[in-house]
């Protein structure tokens, strides 16, 4: 098995080589969630100055307000409905792609957020899972039709940031093949079967980001701070190329000085430049800023 997939990332770097010399390749996201070529890309930050209370704690009627917000934004819709139609219909059967870093891991307020939402727009409740490390077992996630991809942003050891590309990394069998130079090919995960074409919706949670550590299991609560905000975007690449962004000011706020992410997360920049997943590049990203705007830093 992990011989096959050795063979199915290299064509897949192969083919990706081939499709930047004789055009752009299309990215594998809803067409009617895009709905126009404009040459930029939306992305969504919504903040909410309470969402995080004492000790951590998150709120979270306030963080579902948030997401239906970011939501509706992001679709152009009037009502929570709608938007949510727009991403999600009767007939999907839908992974909800979490994150369980037990230092720092998608807050379950934000997983019956997403779940709630999805359940409404008439999805069968045996029709959706939560689930990170399992999902190649999960019978959801193996026939799923839909997925939404959610995790909380913080740096990393092997590839300078954990992001949403980084994030189906447990669709693979075989992890370490994607470790070599910083985690340079994580975009080829996007193009497995199981995820292909699949994905509706990006958030990434930056209530408590991580923006510093050295080492693979690295966690000082001195580097994490509440932002008290999520990102959300149907293109991952831009997303996370924002996120990137904020990590990168917080830490020149910080340090006061330009630390650099080590190791850089190149796998951002290749994502876009190399396999053209989606938009790194921030001048071709509509950030759209919603709620809190105090110490916003992007």
């Amino acid at each position: 098995m992990k011989k096959q997939e050795t063979i199915t990332r290299r064509s897949l770097i192969k083919k990706s080589a081939i499709a930047a010399a004789g055009g752009t390749l299309l990215m594998n996201l809803p067409v009617h969630a895009f709905g126009t070529e404009n040459k930029s890309t939306k992305v969504v930050l919504i903040r909410h100055k309470d969402v995080v209370g004492n000790k951590g704690k998150i709120n979270a009627d306030i963080l579902q307000d948030m997401l239906d917000r970011a939501v509706a934004s992001l679709t152009g819709e009037s009502t929570t409905g709608k938007a949510w139609s727009r991403i999600i219909q009767p007939g999907d059967i839908v992974g909800i792609k979490s994150n369980v870093w037990n230092r720092l891991s998608t807050p379950p307020g934000l997983e019956s957020a997403i779940k709630r939402r999805v359940q409404e727009t008439g999805v069968k409740n045996g029709n959706i899972s939560i689930n990170d490390r399992g999902v190649l077992t999960d019978p959801v996630f193996q026939k799923a039709t839909a997925l939404i991809n959610t995790c909380p942003l913080r740096t990393h050891a092997w590839a300078g940031l954990g992001t949403l590309i980084k994030n189906y990394i447990t669709f693979s069998d075989n992890k370490p093949s994607f470790h070599p130079d910083s985690c340079a090919d994580l975009a080829t995960l996007w193009e497995f079967p199981q995820v292909k074409g699949k994905t509706r919706l990006n958030i990434l949670v930056v209530l408590t980001p991580l923006f510093y550590g050295v080492g693979p299991h690295h966690f000082n609560r001195k580097y994490v701070w509440n932002y008290n905000g999520l990102l959300v975007g149907f293109d991952p690449v831009a997303v996370d190329a924002v996120g990137a962004e904020l990590i990168r000011t917080k830490r020149r706020e910080f340090f006061k000085e330009d630390i650099p992410i080590n190791p850089p997360p190149k796998h951002i920049l290749l994502a876009d430049q190399r396999y053209h997943l989606g938009t790194a590049d921030l001048g071709r990203i509509d950030l759209v800023k919603l709620g809190w705007k105090e110490n916003i830093l992007i």
